[in-house]
């Protein structure tokens, strides 16, 4: 049920839509001859399009959900136990129906991924991802595992968990799944815009991972000072950043993480637990 009324809502909220609904709201006071109150939601509409595709506001909506966690940073650092891979970049559909992988604009999810297996071949390596369809769908891990050898990815090395349906549950179920002994240390992998709520869901699931922020969609803050030249561009970064703020919001009154924002926690000692 969760799912479904999260899909739901995100549907009536993502700033895209939202704007093109209050526009057709709008059109159809007009022709009920309601016309300050047609011309105030359609006026509304045009300008959040044109303020959301145009100006910084998109940058400056997803930037502190962005730069919450700094690149990962590899020197002094022992190779981690494991690194764990979250879905979301792979289209399942398109792929199944094609029969090859077929990514989207997360991609840097599955590059990574096969760079990392390589740089620390001793790693576990764990893809979590299952299907986001309410009602069915071919799991992503599924995929990662029939298509392994066209991503550079050691089959022999590949742990997947293919039930998770959200962020939520990819902590929960990998956390069963791999049962970090204490001391390790593992890689999380996921996009840089979704590390705060992912982080948190790991926590909550007592589960200690570094973050590995990839999949970024502005270059900084200098992005606040810079105008789209697409309005589809900066629709796109709106509709991602209101969804993790909202999902932020929800998950906390949920359970699900620990904090409104997650962020990093302080150093610890060398030999702490990791769960």
């Amino acid at each position: 049920m969760f799912l479904v009324m999260s899909k739901v809502a995100y549907f009536l909220v993502t700033p895209s839509n939202l704007f093109i609904l209050m526009g057709l709201i709008g059109f159809i006071l007009l022709m009920m001859r309601r016309r300050a109150t047609g011309i105030a939601f359609g006026a509304l509409g045009f300008l959040g399009l044109l303020l959301g595709g145009l100006t910084p506001l998109s940058a400056l909506v997803l930037l502190p959900l962005e730069q919450r966690f700094a690149a990962y940073a590899a020197a002094d650092r022992a190779p981690p136990a494991g690194i764990i891979v979250l879905g979301g970049a792979i289209m399942t559909g398109v792929s199944e129906a094609r029969e090859q992988i077929v990514v989207n604009d997360a991609a840097e999810r599955q590059i990574y991924f096969a760079d990392l297996a390589r740089r620390f071949p001793e790693a576990r390596l764990v893809f979590s991802g299952g299907s986001g369809v309410v009602g069915g769908g071919t799991p992503e891990a599924d995929i990662v595992s029939r298509e392994a050898d066209a991503m550079g990815l050691p089959r022999s090395r590949l742990i997947l968990e293919n039930r998770s349906r959200n962020t939520y549950e990819n902590a929960t179920f990998s956390a069963a799944l791999v049962q970090p002994k204490a001391g390790e240390r593992w890689l999380l992998v996921t996009s840089a815009w979704h590390m705060p709520r992912a982080i948190g869901c790991f926590r909550q699931a007592g589960f200690t991972v570094d973050a590995f922020p990839v999949d970024y969609r502005t270059r900084g803050w200098i992005d606040t000072t810079r105008f789209k030249g697409f309005a589809s561009d900066g629709l796109l970064q709106l509709d991602l950043a209101v969804k993790e703020w909202i999902g932020l919001v929800v998950y906390r009154l949920a359970g699900y993480t620990p904090d409104w924002l997650p962020g990093p926690e302080p150093v610890t000692a060398p030999g702490s637990a990791s769960r």
